[in-house]
């Protein structure tokens, strides 16, 4: 993964020959084949941060910013306009993380260290004709994540053969006083001759008194077929929707709840949104300025309900899609939908979109031997509602994640004996002490959401790890009080992959934290109790027993324990012949790109919309353009 040409330069040796540009360290071994200076080779490469004593350098407090930004950007719009690979790479350190979202690629690549970026540029810049660089020079800054880290961040315009793009750079000082890019990212943003029907572009006609009878027409999909299907109605599916109205494309959105947000309404009922307000905004309409910081479920419910009824989305309730099978009438796929009265009708469309959430709401439950002997109930948390429904009894909760702690505070709260199963090390940071470190861009006062997107997705996977490796040990000292009461208790606990926190859990796992927002404290004083103390064995009559002998009551037993493959509801309805052509889907790959996901899943038209509400906000117009050029024949070939 690495250049070959970097190391830990505090390492000091008059034998080495070192780039200023470097910022890896590792083990390495030197090859003395030719006279000094000697051939470097690295092995077992480790990213690190480009701190400035890595780097060897400093930063002039009166450095003029504009200036750095504005001369760094002018040579990099020439060589990129003349696609001379080699002018580019001088332009960025040794290892450079560049990211593109579909503008360069029409896929989610990155590429990291200047032998990869060089490969993807000489491949790819020959494919398309740039122009119209231009430096958002209101959007250029000196930043100071750590006092040992500093660079410049602006954001940059560009046009490509068909789309309109746009860019994020940072430049780092190097010890010869210049500066080069140690992150690059390119993002396709709307598609020549095809804008958001928005604004200026709105509807200008007026109406009156034919709105309802039209809006009911086209519901019911009368007088013009949908161009796509869309499989599930929560804000991953009308995220999509919405985005491709505004790119003037026909969809139905097919949900089988009798109501929009029910995917919500019907969890568990203490269900709250761990993720703040400013983070969570949908496009087009935002929530109000008097939106509460965590949204309760229930209230997602209804907004998602009134947000598809203000953006005019078609969707139909009550409806499931019975078969998706390769068309037969000039179209890529043949979809069967039901409707709760029986009726059923079938669509000839080039696109399906999955759109059903983590695992399509299946809960995972393990095998564990004995089910059948058990005298009470068993469930998933999928399937829980109240705590009051077991108002008298003993619960167990397997599990010590998200919705482990939710349900467990919830039966606490209601006065309901309950025990919470932790079979392995969870990772545990309180929403109050980390939400505003690790959202600081999506908070009161921060930038407007459409810039903070950008800035997040410009952040590789890989260099998120390494700043949220400093990031997690700040959290983990500001919540010391915390943890260690979970420590006493005989709560397992992790820092997360490589002391990375939990973004990579959530994006390898979908799992394996709890942001607290109470529970913690709950555990600590007993409220909640706790058995963490070895593996189950199998189910006894009467509840649970463990490898070590001892045993746990209960009347209760509820599973928190995750959700199926989410290829799992593809292959319900994709003939079986189609299975295995399926990709993975989440998890991320080699180049730390989640899998599939706001793309196709191997099959032509087959697309995969999942996740929260920032991801689906962001990545559902990457969506919705790929689909959209497809249709209009733009689009290119996926590197």
């Amino acid at each position: 993964e690495g250049s070959g040409r970097s190391l830990d330069q505090s390492r000091h040796d008059t034998d080495r020959e070192l780039r200023p540009n470097s910022i890896y360290s590792g083990d390495y071994r030197l090859s003395r084949d030719h006279s000094p200076p000697y051939t470097l080779t690295i092995m077992a490469n480790q990213l690190t941060l480009p701190t400035l004593d890595v780097l060897r350098s400093s930063v002039s407090p009166d450095v003029d910013v504009q200036a750095v930004a504005s001369q760094w950007f002018s040579a990099f719009a020439e060589a990129m306009q003349s696609k001379n690979v080699p002018a580019v790479i001088d332009l960025l350190v040794d290892d450079v993380f560049w990211r593109d979202l579909l503008a360069l690629t029409w896929d989610f690549h990155t590429f990291q260290s200047t032998p990869s970026v060089k490969k993807f540029l000489t491949d790819q810049l020959p494919l398309f004709t740039l122009s119209s660089f231009t430096l958002r020079k209101d959007l250029v800054e000196l930043q100071r994540p750590y006092p040992d880290i500093a660079w410049i961040q602006a954001f940059f315009d560009f046009e490509t053969t068909v789309g309109i793009a746009s860019g994020v750079f940072r430049l780092v000082p190097l010890a010869d006083g210049s500066w080069k890019a140690h992150t690059v990212f390119t993002n396709l943003e709307d598609l020549k001759g095809f804008p958001e029907m928005n604004g200026p572009r709105r509807d200008h006609q007026p109406n009156h008194g034919k709105w309802a009878a039209k809006r009911a027409r086209e519901i019911e999909c009368l007088d013009e077929e949908p161009s796509v299907i869309i499989i599930g109605g929560g804000q991953s599916g009308l995220d999509v929707a919405a985005r491709l109205k505004m790119l003037g494309m026909k969809s139905l959105v097919v949900e089988t709840n009798e109501r929009i947000g029910d995917n919500w309404r019907k969890r568990y009922a203490a269900l709250c949104l761990h993720d703040p307000v400013w983070y969570d905004h949908m496009p087009y309409i935002p929530f109000p300025s008097s939106w509460p910081v965590w949204t309760p479920a229930m209230k997602l419910a209804d907004w998602l309900e009134s947000f598809a009824h203000s953006m005019e989305l078609d969707v139909w309730t009550s409806a499931t899609v019975v078969s998706v099978i390769p068309g037969t009438k000039g179209k890529k796929w043949t979809v069967a939908v039901q409707r709760a009265d029986g009726r059923e009708r079938t669509f000839e469309v080039n696109h399906v979109v999955f759109a059903l959430g983590f695992g399509s709401g299946v809960g995972k439950v393990p095998d564990i031997p004995g089910q059948d002997e058990f005298k009470g109930e068993i469930l998933h948390s999928s399937k829980h509602n109240l705590a009051t429904d077991h108002a008298g009894k003993k619960v167990v909760v397997v599990g010590a994640c998200t919705s482990a702690h939710d349900i467990c505070a919830d039966y606490a709260d209601n006065g309901v004996d309950v025990t919470m199963v932790q079979r392995s090390a969870t990772y545990i940071m309180s929403n109050k002490e980390g939400m505003p470190r690790l959202l600081a861009a999506f908070w009161e006062g921060g930038p407007p959401t459409d810039i903070a997107d950008r800035m997040s997705a410009s952040y590789p996977n890989s260099l998120v790890k390494l700043m949220h490796q400093r990031l997690t040990k700040i959290i983990a000292e500001a919540d010391k009080e915390l943890l260690d009461g979970l420590r006493k208790r005989g709560f397992k606990l992790t820092l997360g992959e490589d002391d990375s926190g939990f973004l990579l859990m959530a994006w390898k796992r979908a799992g394996g934290y709890y942001l607290d927002v109470g529970a913690s404290q709950m555990i600590i004083d007993g409220k909640i109790k706790l058995k963490s103390d070895g593996p189950i064995s199998r189910f006894t009559q009467t509840g649970l027993l463990f490898e070590d002998g001892s045993t746990l009551d209960a009347d209760v037993i509820i599973f928190a324990t995750g959700y199926t493959d989410p290829r799992a509801a593809y292959r319900a309805l994709l003939p079986e012949p189609l299975h295995d052509k399926l990709y993975p889907i989440w998890g991320l790959d080699k180049e730390g790109e989640l899998n599939s996901v706001w793309r196709e899943v191997g099959l032509n038209g087959i697309w995969s919309m999942m996740g929260n509400l920032a991801l689906c906000r962001f990545h559902s117009k990457h969506l919705a353009l790929q689909i959209k050029s497809y249709e209009e024949g733009l689009f290119g070939k996926r590197y």
